[in-house]
């Protein structure tokens, strides 16, 4: 079964973070993908641009509205995910708290439906 990580972050603490700090933390990242990749338990995983680059779109009466920034503000800002690969939610849940920024942010789990 499919499962979207959605990895959430607090922006202003990831951007206040040194150089080594970030050096560290894309390191483990590298290590956490590298791993998930020969697992074959990965199937895309990217990072976002900050929120500050984020455009929402609606659609009402026919007319598109377009807004600067997210959907909503909130505490912890999307920063990226990984789309895998899991046989049930348990194992889902293991793979997810390897993700480093469990450590200090968070990370959304969630089944991706199947049409089929």
């Amino acid at each position: 079964m499919k499962y979207l990580c959605l990895i959430y972050d607090v922006e202003r603490d990831m951007a206040a973070k040194s150089k080594a700090e970030m050096d560290a933390l894309m390191g483990e990242y590298f290590a956490f993908t590298e791993g998930i990749r020969q697992s074959q338990h990965m199937i895309a995983g990217e990072g976002l641009q900050p929120t500050l680059t984020a455009t929402t779109v609606r659609v009402r009466n026919g007319k598109t509205l377009t807004t600067d920034g997210p959907f909503a503000e909130t505490k912890e800002q999307l920063g990226g995910f990984y789309l895998i690969e899991a046989r049930d939610l348990n194992e889902a849940i293991q793979i997810a708290a390897r993700i480093p920024s469990a450590k200090f942010g968070s990370v959304e789990v969630r089944p991706v439906m199947d049409y089929g």
